[in-house]
């Protein structure tokens, strides 16, 4: 403990989704009713919360789960991934049946679908979450949660984040409507192009249609809108003002965990500090590198990595 309370709360805790994942890599995707032969298989640690925790302990913050894993065979593949980016795993709790599962498919182009089944998600609960905040809040600035838990619980743990005095940051995947007061207990909300446009009601397809959908966030009581664009960058949208954060140039292989390398990142800067953009700015480059390897908690890089890779690239 250190003697500056403010300097003590540098941890980041994610509240969220564990998975197994169960990936099959082919040159296309099926076509409805086709069954065709893959190139590849594996099996990792994965889930939006848990992909994000990795990232962030990764990333070099002091970084917290709660969650929840099944009694099941998958059980230790979930524990050891996660004990190995160094994430306190304390208020990960086994309940009994199956782990959640997360069946994703990627093509040749990288691009893919999921089909995530909640299975032991779905026993996350308001005590486990009250006791985990209440116990971390000494020393973690900033929660980290998305929609992959059961949405009626959303409300509840940005509610409890914003009254510990923790940045609360919403990543809204998948995207599903919210209660209009969960608005005004997010500080930073995180979404891509169509996240943005389904909960906004605004079609997302450029910067300028970004900050659109960014300004009716901020309508809603966000205090930052930061919308992701693909090629075309981030979109980060404040009272101040808009910013377009430049992509970095990759070759993508496998594009499954960008979103998440770019939340545990992003949530890590924050936590340490970073303004917004240069927080926005690491995410970016996280996200990038991420792409070039494939597997959702394997693509996820170490702080060193995206530092050097931050020297070696050129904004687009």
């Amino acid at each position: 403990m250190t003697d500056s309370p403010a300097a003590a709360r540098t941890g980041v805790v994610i509240v969220g989704s564990v998975t197994a994942d169960v990936t099959t890599f082919s040159q296309r995707l099926p076509a409805r009713g086709e069954t065709i032969l893959g190139d590849q298989f594996t099996l990792f640690l994965g889930g939006k919360g848990a992909n994000q925790a990795v990232a962030a302990g990764r990333a070099g913050a002091r970084t917290s789960f709660v969650g929840c894993v099944g009694d099941d065979l998958f059980h230790d593949l979930i524990v050891n991934g996660l004990t190995e980016a160094g994430v306190d795993i304390a208020h990960l709790r086994t309940v009994p049946g199956p782990t959640g599962i997360a069946h994703i498919r990627v093509d040749a182009s990288a691009q893919n679908d999921i089909v995530m089944v909640p299975l032991a998600n779905a026993h996350l609960n308001t005590e486990q979450i009250d006791a985990a905040l209440a116990e971390l809040a000494p020393t973690t600035s900033v929660l980290l949660t998305q929609l992959e838990t059961p949405s009626a619980l959303t409300a509840h743990i940005t509610a409890r984040g914003r009254e510990h005095g923790m940045t609360v940051i919403l990543d809204p995947a998948p995207a599903a409507p919210l209660p209009a007061q969960v608005w005004q207990t997010i500080d930073i909300v995180t979404p891509n192009e169509t996240e943005a446009s389904v909960l906004s009601g605004i079609t997302v397809t450029d910067a300028a249609s970004a900050e659109q959908a960014g300004r009716w966030f901020l309508e809603q009581g966000v205090t930052a809108a930061v919308i992701t664009l693909a090629e075309q960058g981030s979109c980060v949208v404040t009272a101040e003002g808009t910013e377009i954060i430049l992509p970095l140039r990759v070759e993508a292989v496998d594009t499954t965990a960008a979103g998440d390398a770019y939340a545990g990142y992003l949530g890590s800067a924050l936590a340490n500090g970073a303004s917004l953009g240069d927080a926005v700015r690491l995410a970016t480059a996280a996200g990038a590198l991420t792409v070039t390897k494939q597997g959702a908690s394997p693509s996820l890089p170490l702080r060193a990595d995206v530092d050097a890779f931050r020297a070696s690239r050129a904004a687009v």
